[in-house]
């Protein structure tokens, strides 16, 4: 088989479409093909730098959370102790409302007693005449005899 003119037009053509895709299409191509490359490769940097922004990020909240924690128990001790303060201080208050309640009360009773031992010194003293003056079938006088008779209460 020899070659003819087709096979050789053919040939030339082909050469002809290699040159030109070699000259225009391919660098094209490639420049494409490397600023693909040059994406990607930024996207991937970008990815690692945000993953490892998340890293820190979340150990930064970790920390901040851990404070907050902390923060919050100091708070909790606090308002507990100011509770446990506000219950004694009420305590003591109320163990002095009462001291002074029973004061007062132990004094009122004192009194009562005391105006009752006076009353009944009087009631007394009121018999002690009654009767001396039945004895005596005359009345005593009360006003002459009120000496006789605080005498009488005193020793009572």
């Amino acid at each position: 088989m020899l070659p003819n003119g087709t096979l050789i037009g053919e040939m030339i053509s082909f050469a002809i479409l290699i040159w030109f895709c070699v000259h225009f299409i391919w660098p094209q191509l490639n420049k494409a093909i490397e600023e693909r490359q040059v994406k990607i490769a930024e996207g991937l940097n970008a990815a690692e730098r945000a993953h490892a922004e998340l890293k820190s990020a979340d150990v930064k909240v970790a920390a901040e959370i851990k404070v907050a924690r902390q923060q919050a128990t100091e708070i909790i001790d606090k308002a507990q102790q100011q509770a446990n303060q506000i219950i004694d201080k009420a305590r003591v208050e109320a163990i002095v409302e009462i001291n002074r309640l029973k004061t007062s009360a132990q004094e009122d009773i004192a009194n009562m007693a005391q105006r009752a031992r006076d009353q009944l010194r009087e009631q007394v003293g009121a018999l002690a005449v009654q009767g001396a003056s039945k004895i005596v079938q005359r009345e005593v006088d009360a006003s002459t005899h009120k000496a006789l008779l605080d005498q009488l209460a005193a020793e009572i």
